[in-house]
């Protein structure tokens, strides 16, 4: 029996091919299903709406794309598709993509960022901090409503938890919150929310 690897895709044809189906992401040339499911979706949507608001009521020249890719990495074949990405629109005139494709390949264009999580925490809680760090997001939220990360990122009894990090320098300080506590962000001074206002009924 012979193994084949799957073929790996340079950025350019992941743009091409997948750009606007929100099913995936690239990591390294490899592509990446994302596999989402209706109660994920219910978070994610419930979250939208009460980001909104807090847009709404702060009046910055912010908005939510319906659909954006990151490129973290130049010369990495990898493209982010975050589940809520708050934009600068005055920021975009600067981006090389923008008038094209929907991408992303500057962190001062992006003002917050939020995965909601599911099988794949290991990636949102690793390997994404490191990546939207660099890339000098202000704001990335771990949106963890099942409790799913490892007790080394969640604590212990593992349960349902956002992670609010935010950029200080060059590395994000991490602030959590579970079920009846008021998350906090240093960028929507507005929000009101809980955790227990998006969980799926």
């Amino acid at each position: 029996m012979t193994y084949t690897a799957p073929k790996l895709l340079t950025f350019a044809e992941f743009v091409d091919r997948y750009c606007n189906n929100p099913r995936y992401e690239l990591a390294d040339g490899e592509l990446i299903d994302m596999e989402p499911t209706g109660p994920h979706e219910t978070v994610s949507g419930k979250l939208v709406a009460q980001i909104i608001i807090a847009i709404a009521a702060e009046k910055p020249p912010w908005f939510i794309p319906r659909t954006c890719l990151i490129r973290p990495f130049a010369e990495a074949a990898t493209a982010r598709r975050p589940d809520i990405v708050v934009l600068d629109e005055t920021a975009l005139i600067s981006e090389p993509i923008w008038e094209r494709e929907p991408v992303i390949t500057l962190g001062r264009s992006i003002k917050l960022v939020v995965e909601v999580v599911s099988t794949n925490w290991e990636t949102d809680y690793a390997r994404k901090v490191e990546e939207y760090a660099l890339l000098g997001i202000p704001e990335y939220w771990i949106v963890d409503y099942r409790g799913l990360g490892g007790a080394a990122f969640i604590g212990k009894p593992k349960q349902p938890t956002v992670t609010v990090c935010e950029l200080i320098d060059q590395d994000y300080t991490q602030q959590q919150f579970r079920l009846g506590k008021q998350i906090i962000s240093p960028l929507l001074k507005s929000l009101e929310l809980r955790l227990d206002d998006v969980l799926p009924r």
